[in-house]
């Protein structure tokens, strides 16, 4: 099954900007939240839920299972998807960008 698109919640577009360089679990769950700059803690449960979703999707795969650990990996697929989502969230915020300003002088 390949990913159709769509808005990424939250959790997958972090979880795929930490994957830009392969992880275990607790790696990752490290990497997502210096990527986030703090604002995003992730826990196992929620992390590994969105982990199996993804590789599902296809847009993450399996890079190395030493039977302890798994290691992830970003796919192509993935990337693709990561760079549509960042435009698209690039575009919301051009759009907002109205706002700026309003209500300064009130």
């Amino acid at each position: 099954m390949t990913y159709k698109g769509g808005p990424m919640t939250e959790a997958m577009y972090y979880v795929l900007l930490a994957l830009l360089n392969p992880n275990h679990g607790y790696q990752l769950m490290q990497a997502i939240a210096d990527v986030s700059h703090g604002r995003l803690q992730m826990g196992p449960g929620t992390l590994y839920g969105v982990l199996s979703r993804m590789q599902k999707d296809g847009l993450i795969s399996l890079a190395e299972e030493d039977g302890r650990r798994k290691t992830y990996q970003i796919t192509a697929e993935g990337e693709r998807a990561l760079r549509a989502e960042y435009k698209r969230l690039q575009s919301l915020l051009r759009d907002g960008s109205m706002l700026e300003g309003d209500g300064e002088d009130e």
